[in-house]
């Protein structure tokens, strides 16, 4: 059965996620402010839709792929927003990254207004979107999650349901802190590798199986290596998620010393201009003086 979707947010996860639908047979109504992106997905297949509420009011799932939850509240909640045009009951699948407790409010505002809400945050970014192999932490309640994944199967192939509302944006906020500390250590070690003079473009390969091995050793250390900086995530992304993780250790008194250094590594990089490069541009951070070259 072809489900109807209405994809609110086409930027270069929401334009992945969208694709990927739409090459699974799904029917595809899309709203974004940026009218070139919506055009990306109208040649593959879309309808383009005035607004949010517009999109909303002819599908049986709504899902939002943007970048903040104020963004998240004014696209659902505001003027033309999905509520004003969404049918009582319709399913709100939340696939953005941002603070649980604004998630959970969302979520009761949205029952109060006869929507269903699940927070479904991703790891695997756009390449594994379009191949649909998503990995996907799910909150809400048990029901909306087995009906999200109607939909959310055809782009994603570890889904598991967290807890309520907010749980899968908590789970994210690990996934980050794992994810933000290990893109370090590998660029830390990539340095050495570089500076000992090791071919350092064999390590994966000489490290695959073993304890240190990762998808993050195995697909960045060869872009730290050659400077690939080509986007798939941005740094300032992960400056906005390991803020969020870092109130979050406040919040419940945990002690975080190695996520509070890899932030301030991440701002520091922000600071100076790299906010909107590929997590690879990480590797400014350790370029040696004598090393000149373009990015």
């Amino acid at each position: 059965m072809t489900n109807t979707v209405a994809l609110i947010g086409a930027g270069a996860m929401g334009g992945a996620i969208g694709e990927r639908l739409l090459a699974t047979g799904n029917r595809l109504f899309v709203f974004d402010p940026d009218k070139a992106k919506v055009e990306v997905l109208v040649a593959k297949g879309a309808e383009a839709a005035a607004s949010a509420a517009a999109a909303a009011g002819k599908a049986g799932f709504v899902i939002l792929s943007l970048n903040a939850a104020a963004i998240v509240r004014r696209a659902v909640f505001g003027d033309g927003g999905v509520a004003a045009g969404a049918k009582p009951g319709t399913l709100i699948i939340d696939m953005s990254s941002i603070d649980p407790d604004a998630t959970r409010q969302l979520a009761a505002d949205a029952r109060e207004r006869s929507f269903r809400w699940v927070d479904s945050p991703l790891s695997g970014g756009a390449p594994k979107a379009l191949v649909g192999e998503l990995t996907l932490m799910a909150g809400g309640e048990a029901d909306d999650i087995a009906d999200a994944h109607k939909v959310l199967r055809d782009v994603a192939s570890n889904y598991t349901h967290m807890g309520p509302a907010g749980a899968g944006q908590t789970t994210k906020l690990i996934n980050q802190v794992l994810c933000g500390l290990n893109f370090m250590a590998v660029a830390e070690a990539t340095r050495l590798a570089l500076d000992a003079g090791v071919d350092a473009l064999k390590i994966p390969q000489a490290l695959k199986g073993g304890r240190a091995d990762s998808a993050i050793l195995q697909e960045y250390l060869p872009r730290f290596v050659t400077r690939d900086y080509r986007r798939t995530g941005r740094i300032d992304n992960m400056v906005k998620d390991l803020n969020a993780a870092q109130d979050l250790a406040r919040r419940t008194h945990t002690a975080m010393p190695l996520t509070a250094v890899c932030a301030e590594v991440h701002r520091l990089l922000t600071a100076a201009g790299l906010g909107g490069e590929d997590q690879a541009a990480l590797m400014e951070f350790f370029r040696r003086k004598d090393e000149e070259h373009e990015t």
